[in-house]
């Protein structure tokens, strides 16, 4: 722990030594992401601005009074604000008057970006409404590290496209609602769920039948797992192993196959290609079917080759 606290203090000093010759405007509201498991994930620019606040509002004090005091960070507790999802449009209004007296006031949600699936939306809006500034502070997102190791790409996934769905309803007739709107999504959807939770969802998923979906649980954290299984699978999945139903989870449904993946329809781009300049007539072929134009652009070059 010891070799710890010296690693941390070094990071700070380097937080400092980084981040400290970009201007940091009193009377703003810093949105600050914070690791979603692993302490290391914090940014040097985070440490920075959580050192320079003058009050952080924080979705639970004792965790936030955790991190900072894991770096060495001291504030007292009048300088730490609670801000959750039970008090946050009261709580906001706290915040606004602390921004009107000049202060600089750091966002905290426990784990990741804040607003995302976290309070903070309604803070963010409040402080906008009110004409004061908000500055983000990019940094660990649960929903960009489990896209980034489901290796997706298809339609509409290869341009980046994703749904972020969060937790879906916690009633049984709702979240099989839910899950039968998504059979048809083109995009893929990132999903959270609870541990006691978790089985629920599988069984709802599973209808699903061959789509795959990327499993992380408990990602950054020691016991991280990560896997790609077939809807259909997913319950059988977690039930090799009792300690796959523990931790927080983030599951990627990869996008639902189209038509459009086997090959797009020739028979439009045909028709427009022989009354337009290839270029509009892609333009209008893919407004027209939804198929990606640079798929209907290849398909055009051939087609006039031919």
């Amino acid at each position: 722990m010891a070799t710890y606290a010296v690693a941390y203090a070094s990071a700070l000093r380097a937080a400092s030594e980084a981040a400290a010759g970009q201007n940091y405007p009193p009377g703003a509201l810093y949105m600050v992401a914070t690791p979603i498991g692993n302490l290391a994930d914090i940014t040097l620019r985070a440490l920075h601005v959580l050192q320079l606040a003058d009050s952080i509002a924080c979705e639970d004090t004792r965790h936030s009074q955790a991190l900072l005091r894991a770096y060495g960070i001291d504030k007292s507790p009048a300088q730490l604000l609670a801000l959750h999802q039970h008090n946050e449009a009261q709580a906001a209004q706290a915040v606004i008057e602390r921004l009107r007296r000049g202060e600089r006031v750091a966002y905290a949600s426990d784990a990741g970006t804040p607003a995302i699936s976290d309070p903070g939306a309604r803070l963010v809006a409040a402080v906008r409404q009110e004409g004061l500034t908000v500055i983000p502070l990019p940094g660990a997102s649960s929903v960009t590290t489990a896209l980034s190791v489901a290796g997706i790409w298809g339609e509409g996934a290869q341009h980046g496209e994703f749904v972020f769905a969060g937790f879906l309803a916690s009633k049984s007739s709702e979240r099989t609602s839910a899950v039968e709107a998504l059979r048809s999504e083109p995009r893929a959807v990132v999903m959270l769920e609870a541990p006691h939770r978790i089985e629920a969802l599988a069984t709802a998923l599973a209808t699903l039948g061959a789509r795959p979906v990327t499993v992380g649980r408990e990602l950054t954290k020691q016991f991280e797992e990560i896997a790609t299984v077939g809807a259909a699978d997913l319950p059988a999945w977690l039930a090799q192993d009792a300690n796959r139903l523990r931790g927080e989870f983030v599951l990627v449904l990869h996008p639902a196959q189209t038509a459009a993946q086997a090959g797009p329809d020739s028979r439009v781009l045909k028709l427009l290609l022989a009354e337009l300049p290839l270029k509009t007539a892609v333009k209008l072929a893919a407004e027209i079917t939804g198929e990606a134009r640079n798929t209907l652009y290849e398909l055009a070059l051939s087609l006039k080759k031919s």
